[in-house]
């Protein structure tokens, strides 16, 4: 079994930044890719960012390219994501998942563990 628990969400003017994190414990030398989803109240989960362990390929949805940035320290199985000018359209849960494949995936059905999410809000 793996274990995801997310941290560093909260209440942020728009314009600011957040960073959060992705701790991995568990059988966390199975995981292989990883990736940040998030869902907004009335709407379905969507893909954010992700990254694979081994190389560190980063892959992101166009609505977050260059403003988050998704990482990886292996050594402390830990996985971030630095958000920086948040628009009020980022409010969400923001949920960690990770997949025992290399690839990462952008649907949620393709990840086999997840994070209980941790709640960002972006006021205007």
């Amino acid at each position: 079994q793996v274990q995801l628990v997310e941290s560093g969400g909260g209440l942020v003017q728009a314009g600011g930044s957040l960073r959060l994190s992705c701790a991995v414990s568990g059988r966390a030398f199975s995981v292989y890719a990883m990736g940040w989803f998030r869902q907004a109240p009335g709407k379905e989960r969507e893909f954010v960012a992700g990254i694979t362990w081994i190389g560190g390929r980063t892959y992101y949805a166009d609505s977050v390219k260059g403003r988050f940035t998704i990482s990886r320290d292996n050594a402390k199985n830990t996985v971030y994501l630095q958000m920086n000018r948040l628009e009020p359209e980022d409010t969400a849960g923001y949920y960690c998942a990770a997949r025992r494949t290399g690839v990462v995936a952008t649907t949620t059905n393709e990840y086999d563990y997840w994070g209980q999410g941790t709640q960002v809000a972006v006021s205007s």
